[in-house]
């Protein structure tokens, strides 16, 4: 099922044609997975914060666990890879912003950067495009600073900040993105906007209109279990059955049952004898 990697124009090219698939990943192990199932863009997204380093949220993740990260999934995956600029890298200046987009490209192979933010990051989303790095924007319920929206809320659902995700999307467009996400907004108000701007829409809490559809894979596959969205479609339920297999593990080698003659190696020569004439 793997397909040909995707270059930008086959990206933009899907809007209103096909649907594009996207996918979470921070390891080699998960990159082939989803390599292997012909997913369109992996994102080395700064979830990894909860996902796999334990924080409380995705304003902690540094740049160097990030690139670290990105790295592993390069190493596993030919796909179109999106690596997510964390919190602090992109809104000191400029300058800055378009080293650190930089270093996912140089160090870490990405093809892409995404960044947070509506008109308020527009000249640095220009800035990094017009360095030759291209950008996913991302509006709606953003991560980074979901204290200032209240907490993980389903946004845009007055009129005055619907106008205002509109616009950002607008702005994002003309700034050079090449594709946007919108999270957690109502599907009507991801259907004005998918259909406004010119750039394919990546919705994950957005309803069914978007030009495409991003998940958590550990969420997809019921792995992480602390804290599990309501918009989460769960295809597998895997933390029972890892947890069960964990268990077993434990038990038999408690028991002594593991490992077993069949997962043990065997060799011709007799040590009994053998150690018997090193004696003597």
């Amino acid at each position: 099922m793997k397909n040909m990697k995707l270059t930008i124009p086959d990206i933009i090219a899907k809007k209103g044609v096909e649907k594009i698939s996207m996918l979470t990943a921070y390891d080699v192990s998960f990159a082939r997975l989803l390599d292997s199932q012909g997913v369109d863009m992996i994102l080395v997204g700064d979830s990894l914060g909860m996902v796999v380093l334990g924080y409380e949220s995705t304003v902690p993740v540094t740049m160097d666990e990030m690139i670290h990260h990105a790295k592993a999934v390069r190493r596993g995956s030919d796909a179109f890879i999106v690596g997510d600029m964390p919190f602090l890298s992109y809104q000191v200046d400029t300058t800055e912003a378009i080293r650190n987009a930089g270093r996912f490209c140089k160090e870490a192979g990405c093809d892409a950067v995404k960044l947070e933010g509506g008109v308020e990051v527009c000249d640095t989303v220009h800035a990094i495009v017009e360095a030759g790095i291209s950008v996913v924007g991302h509006i709606g319920l953003t991560p980074q600073t979901a204290s200032q929206l209240g907490g993980y809320k389903v946004q845009g659902k007055d009129v005055e900040s619907a106008r205002k995700m509109l616009r950002d999307a607008q702005a994002l467009d003309e700034a050079g993105a090449f594709s946007i996400v919108l999270e957690c907004i109502p599907d009507a108000l991801a259907r004005s906007i998918t259909a406004s701007v010119s750039v394919p829409t990546i919705g994950i809490g957005a309803g069914p209109h978007c030009d495409g559809q991003v998940l958590v894979t550990h969420d997809l596959l019921g792995m992480f279990d602390k804290f599990v969205p309501s918009f989460v479609k769960k295809y597998a339920h895997l933390a029972p059955q890892m947890k069960e297999a964990i268990g077993a593990f434990v038990q038999e080698v408690k028991s002594g049952t593991f490992p077993d003659e069949e997962h043990s190696f065997s060799m011709k020569i007799d040590v009994e004898k053998l150690m018997d004439d090193e004696e003597k």
